[in-house]
């Protein structure tokens, strides 16, 4: 029981932190958070922060996993109702590339994470990404939906374009101008591994 106790408390902290970590990133970046501001607007000690995530570092990575796949499971949601599964594969990377236009993503995701936690393509939610890509175009090569190329670099190249249109949205001055230029380029280069005409 008092284990019990233990380990919730431990995921109660690990939650408020997580949750603290993403205002504070959000609205000061992360070079300029404070964690002794952070730890303490959620009555915890930076020996919390310590025990649960090892430093500010592993409190960005652990925030930027976070916010990454709570991006994917809403680039599925608004994908869902499309029934043609190239569509639909297609919907989803677009959707992901809008949400370079949330403040918190475009701070935390685009800017922040890639520049103090390397190559995006490294990070786990984006090898998670990257094998739900895999396995919908082994799907479509059996079918004849889309040409015949290896899987994997397919996979990697769509997620790759995704992830890069994102980024630019995120770096341009004008990031709602920009928005249906990096779109229309993304769905040209991605239909070219489409059989079918696709519009």
């Amino acid at each position: 029981m008092v284990a019990r106790r233990r380990s919730e408390t431990m995921e109660e902290n690990r939650a408020k932190l997580l949750m603290a970590a993403r205002k504070a990133f959000a609205e000061n970046g992360f070079a300029a958070a404070s964690m002794d501001e952070l730890t303490a607007s959620v009555g915890l000690t930076r020996g919390a922060l310590y025990h649960n995530f090892g430093d500010k570092k592993g409190l960005l990575a652990a925030v930027v996993d976070q916010i990454d796949r709570d991006m994917a499971q809403r680039a599925k949601a608004e994908a869902a109702g499309v029934q043609d599964d190239w569509e639909r594969l297609l919907a989803e990377g677009i959707a992901y590339i809008k949400m370079a236009l949330d403040p918190e993503v475009r701070r935390i995701v685009l800017l922040d994470g890639p520049a103090f936690l390397g190559d995006p393509a490294q990070w786990p939610g984006q090898l998670s990404c990257l094998e739900s890509t895999h396995q919908s175009i082994l799907k479509m090569l059996e079918r004849g939906v889309i040409k015949p190329v290896d899987a994997g670099a397919a996979a990697y190249m769509l997620n790759s374009a995704a992830m890069n249109a994102a980024l630019w949205i995120a770096a341009s001055q004008d990031p709602q101008k920009a928005l249906p230029d990096i779109i229309k380029v993304f769905t040209h280069l991605a239909s070219g591994l489409c059989q079918r005409p696709v519009p």
